[in-house]
């Protein structure tokens, strides 16, 4: 039934394709569009069926193709097919069919031979087989589906190769084996049908006949009539021709040479991947057909290959020979219904460790270790080589047997044997070593040169300058290769005082040098110079050397106060002394002492400070924009300047500022950057409590788990502390009253904006509607609201508050007074209670405005 139905959808999609229009698709995108659904794993069938969706029909796909494969041979032989021409080719080309043409069916015994036509008279004498060419849609279908499969050969994934040694040696794209069709044509070479023949005519008369050996085994002679030729070699069927047709051309001679060679029926059964019947070249060889059948499987042996002919034992192949030693032997060329038997491995062994090639390999009966150590390419340069270990299955249990290397050639390998080369031991058999303070340190030969302390040193071109002579280290093992340390007085045995204590093996001597004896040695200079840091200590440095040494003075630096801090020793000392360090002041010019010791020698690990100058300050730079007569950048001149010593500087404001509205924008330093993180760090952890405190009494674990996943989201995020904030101010009494507390002193970065008059109010907030009027001078925040339509229900009245234009906040209820550029503000009650999710959502917002204006409200007082 299922088959029913795949056939009645294949009709109506070849039907429907019938009807469509021609593809809009170009060769080259068909084959990409194959490629491409084949690397992504589409199955053939779908392939097909996404090409027919896109108008392609069958005919190109063919001709895709038939163009793949053409430009895969590269230039090769095309298969000699139709009529011979005036002047034939005498080259053959392999008629056979290949690896990839079996590969589209399962089943390689059904495969036909595909007759070559090469009758002159326009008639074939080579039968066919009667198949119908009417195929259904379905068997055509599938056709495709396999035809596909070549167009993408060199794109199919390849699968693991073996680990026995050989086996996949027919699974190489390169090494197919495949026949040389245009070798001289052997003497021995039995003609048979579908042998293509060349009957050359020449001296008296010349002519070439050209024919195919019949079904009957026969060619027809011009003139003559058939000669039976099948069966014979070619120098019978020359014998053959001579003596028939030779009587017809006295005078001349004649000739037989083999053009297209006929195909033969080969059978490879047993342990290949596709046994079965193949069709392949009259000159096809075993290793040929074993390639056709797919190589070896896992069970196959690659040592006792049989090839029967007509029931007889005609050879054994043995790969192994072919591999390591070149030798085709047992190759033979393969016969019409010649058998390939390829039988099970009779003996697999595994062979690991210290070998050139450790992996499997197939061995014959009563082959020993000397065979398997050849095989794997013998020993690796530290393997151990006087014996190897041999797991053996018994048949009940394992055993192991080390087989020594006298017994390499005698000792027999059993299937299924494990051997294991070691390496050799990680130690050294005759050496000593010098370490440390000589010049050329390493391991040495234990000899007759090198013997004791002294002649390893000599041998190590000597001690260097800076070897430490009093005392070395020499390690030596013993017996129980536990370590025992022996002093060694290196200068007394150098100068031959004391006496040299011989060496014996694996000694090892460290002579250390006289900076190995002491802490690394190192002085620290911090403050107004180029290159503050620490560096290493040099013997009779003086205070002048160490400031040259990091770079100089910069411009910053005080040359009155010098300060050198000095560690405090005393090795004999019995008690703690309340002097911790000893400190010297200094001072200098043109960066020699001349207050303090000349000369000033430092000691390891003194730390020097530059101080900076106190009469040292850099340009401050204020600002002032908008309604002045000369805006810009200004720097203070004095300490103590002030906001209408900048307004002066600036020339006045213009007629249409507005004083009362000026504010001042100022840079936030570190310190203020420091307070207001700490507002906003108690701010938000308050925060948290609350909403804890609010999820409790709500009796909710969802809310309990949204504010600790809240918590935990509020640990990792960074505080946006703001660069600037406003200070308010009141310039209009700054100017009146120059140097009062309203004229406030400026500093680096301040920016003092001067605004345009602007008369007008804002309302907005709890009012029936938001609104902006004009300012009328005298009136009070009633009027203003009342101008907004007044109060709205949920206004809370107490609270609302005036926004200065200078930055300035003020509540309506303390007397506030409505200015120009105001803005009144009424806030609202809330309406219900909010849930644990909207508090958290209102505390995130509000949290860096309730922050600012606490941090402000501090920095203001």
């Amino acid at each position: 039934m299922k088959k029913f139905i795949i056939f009645s959808l294949m009709l109506f999609m070849v039907s429907s394709m019938a009807m469509a229009q021609s593809s809009s698709m170009t060769d080259d995108q068909v084959m990409s569009f194959v490629v491409k659904e084949h690397n992504s794993g589409t199955s053939n069938s779908q392939i097909v069926t996404k090409l027919m969706q896109r108008g392609v029909d069958i005919s190109q796909i063919r001709r895709v193709r038939a163009r793949y494969e053409r430009e895969a041979k590269q230039g090769g032989l095309d298969n000699v097919s139709g009529k011979a021409s005036a002047t034939p080719s005498r080259l053959r080309a392999n008629n056979g069919k290949t690896r990839a043409d079996y590969a589209k069916n399962t089943n390689p015994s059904t495969s036909t031979p595909n007759a070559t036509h090469q009758d002159v008279t326009n008639r074939s004498n080579y039968r066919v087989s009667a198949e119908s060419t009417d195929n259904s849609d379905e068997d055509e279908y599938m056709a495709i589906q396999n035809e596909m499969s070549s167009m993408y050969p060199d794109i199919e994934p390849q699968k693991k190769s073996s680990k026995v040694f050989g086996r996949d040696i027919f699974n190489n794209k390169s090494l197919t084996f495949e026949p040389n069709m245009n070798i001289a044509t052997p003497q021995n070479y039995r003609l048979g049908p579908g042998d293509a023949v060349i009957i050359d005519i020449y001296g008296a008369s010349q002519k070439t006949i050209q024919d195919t050996v019949s079904p009957d085994g026969t060619v027809t002679i011009e003139g003559y009539g058939p000669v039976s030729i099948s069966g014979l070699t070619v120098s019978q069927a020359n014998a053959r021709l001579r003596g028939t047709v030779g009587s017809r051309y006295s005078s001349s001679k004649i000739r037989l040479t083999v053009g297209q060679t006929k195909t033969i029926m080969v059978n490879v059964m047993g342990e290949v991947k596709a046994p079965g019947t193949y069709t392949l070249s009259a000159f096809a060889t075993v290793f040929h057909a074993l390639y056709m059948a797919g190589g070896i499987n896992d069970l196959g042996t690659l040592r006792n290959i049989k090839v029967y002919r007509n029931n007889r034992l005609v050879t054994v192949v043995d790969i192994y020979d072919y591999i390591l030693n070149g030798k085709l032997t047992g190759n033979v060329r393969l016969a019409d219904n010649d058998v390939i038997v390829v039988g099970p491995y009779d003996c697999l062994v595994n062979i690991t460790g210290k070998v050139k090639r450790p992996m499997f390999y197939e061995m014959k009966k009563n082959e020993s270790i000397n065979s398997l150590l050849k095989y794997a390419g013998s020993f690796t340069g530290d393997a151990y080589k006087k014996s190897v270990r041999v797991n053996r299955k018994t048949g009940r249990e394992y055993s192991v047997y080390n087989v020594e290397e006298f017994d390499f050639a005698s000792f027999r390998i059993a299937d299924g044997d494990s051997v294991t080369v070691e390496p050799i031991l990680n130690r050294y058999a005759n050496t000593v070593e010098v370490r440390g303070a000589v010049f050329r340190p390493g391991m040495y030969n234990l000899g007759e040169q090198v013997n004791s302390v002294r002649s390893l040193i000599e041998h190590a071109e000597g001690l260097t300058e800076d070897a430490f002579k009093a005392r070395a280290v020499m390690h030596r093992m013993k017996t129980d290769r536990s370590l025992e340390v022996v002093s060694v007085d290196v200068e007394g045995i150098m100068s031959g005082k004391v006496a040299d204590i011989p060496l014996k093996e694996n000694d090892v001597l460290f002579i250390p040098t006289r900076q190995d004896k002491m802490n690394e040695r190192t002085i620290t200079i911090r403050g107004e110079v180029l290159f503050p840091g620490t560096y290493k200590y040099a013997d009779n440095e003086t205070i002048e050397d160490f400031v040259l040494q990091a770079g100089g003075l910069t411009d910053k630096a005080s040359v009155v106060n010098v300060n050198v801090s000095r560690r405090v020793s005393d090795a004999k000392a019995l008690r703690p002394d309340s002097l911790i360090a000893q400190t010297y002041t200094l001072s200098l010019k043109d960066g020699f002492v001349i207050d303090g010791t000349p000369g000033f020698i430092l000691m390891p690990f003194d730390e020097v400070f530059i101080r900076k100058s106190p009469g040292y300050t850099e340009q401050q730079n204020v600002t002032i924009e908008g309604e002045v007569l000369f805006a810009g950048a200004y720097t203070l001149t004095k300490r103590n300047a002030r906001l209408s010593d900048l307004f002066k500087k600036a020339g006045g404001s213009t007629k249409e500022a507005y004083l009362k509205g000026a504010r001042l924008i100022r840079k936030a330093n570190d310190t203020e950057k420091a307070r207001m993180e700490a507002v906003l760090k108690m701010q938000r952890e308050q925060q948290q409590k609350n909403l804890l405190q609010l999820a409790a009494s709500s009796n909710s674990g969802s809310n309990l788990q949204q504010v600790a996943e809240s918590a935990k989201n509020a640990d990792l995020e960074k505080f946006n502390v703001p660069d600037e904030y406003p200070v308010g101010i009141d310039l209009s009494e700054a100017i009146k009253h120059p140097g009062s507390d309203d004229d406030l002193v400026l500093r680096e970065g301040d920016r003092l904006v001067v605004p345009q008059y602007n008369g007008t109010v804002k309302i907005n907030g709890a009012v029936m509607y938001a609104n902006t009027v004009g300012y009328e001078k005298g009136k009070r925040a009633s009027y203003y609201i009342d101008q907004a339509g007044g109060f709205a229900s949920d206004a809370v009245k107490n609270k609302a508050y005036i926004i200065y234009m200078n930055g300035k906040v003020a509540k309506v209820s303390h007397g506030a007074k409505v200015q120009p550029g105001c803005e009144i503000v009424v806030p609202a009650k809330l309406k219900r209670k909010m849930s644990v999710a909207e508090t958290m959502s209102l505390g995130t917002s509000m949290s860096s405005i309730a922050a600012m204006i606490a941090t402000i409200a501090n920095l203001s007082k």
